[in-house]
C-alpha cells in the first residue's frame, strides 16, 4: 500500500492542487470526510467548508463552495464550484457577507429562499474558517 495519493482539486477555471499528499479532509455533505491512501472507492457531493491536505509537512487549506469529489485507486479528485486559498480572502468581505446572508435569512418568505440564505452563510463561514486556519490576516 502507498503512503501517498495523488491529489487534484479544480474549479471550472483553475487548478489548485496537483501533488502528492498524505491525506486529506474535505467537506462532505453529511460531515467532513477523511481520505488517507489505501481508501476505499467513493463518489461523493461536497458541501461549502475549508479542504484541509497534508503536504511537505505541514497542512494546507481551501475554501470551497462545494462540489464533487471522487476517490479510487490512491487518487482524490476535486472539483469545486469554487476554491480559494486562504491569503486570497479578503476576510472583512467574507464577515460583511456573512452578515448580509444572516440578515437575508431573517426575511425569507418560501423555502427556496431559505435554502438560498443557508448556502451563502455556509460559504461565507468556509471562507472565514479557512482564512483563520490557514493564518491569513484580516484585511
Amino acid at each position: 500500500m502507498a503512503d501517498t495519493l495523488h491529489l487534484r482539486v479544480a474549479t471550472p477555471e483553475h487548478l489548485f492542487v496537483d501533488e502528492e499528499v498524505s491525506g486529506v479532509e474535505l467537506p462532505g455533505k453529511n460531515g467532513y470526510l477523511g481520505v488517507l491512501p489505501g481508501h476505499a472507492p467513493l463518489l461523493s457531493a461536497l458541501d461549502p467548508g475549508v479542504l484541509t491536505y497534508a503536504s511537505g509537512g505541514g497542512q494546507q487549506k481551501l475554501a470551497i463552495d462545494g462540489g464533487f469529489v471522487e476517490v479510487f485507486e490512491d487518487n482524490v479528485r476535486v472539483l469545486a464550484d469554487h476554491a480559494e486559498r486562504p491569503a486570497d480572502i479578503r476576510v472583512d468581505e467574507a464577515r460583511q457577507e456573512l452578515q448580509n446572508a444572516e440578515q437575508a435569512l431573517k426575511q425569507v418568505h418560501d423555502e427556496s429562499e431559505s435554502n438560498a440564505a443557508l448556502l451563502a452563510i455556509r460559504k461565507a463561514q468556509a471562507r472565514i474558517d479557512a482564512a483563520q486556519q490557514g493564518g491569513s490576516t484580516p484585511s
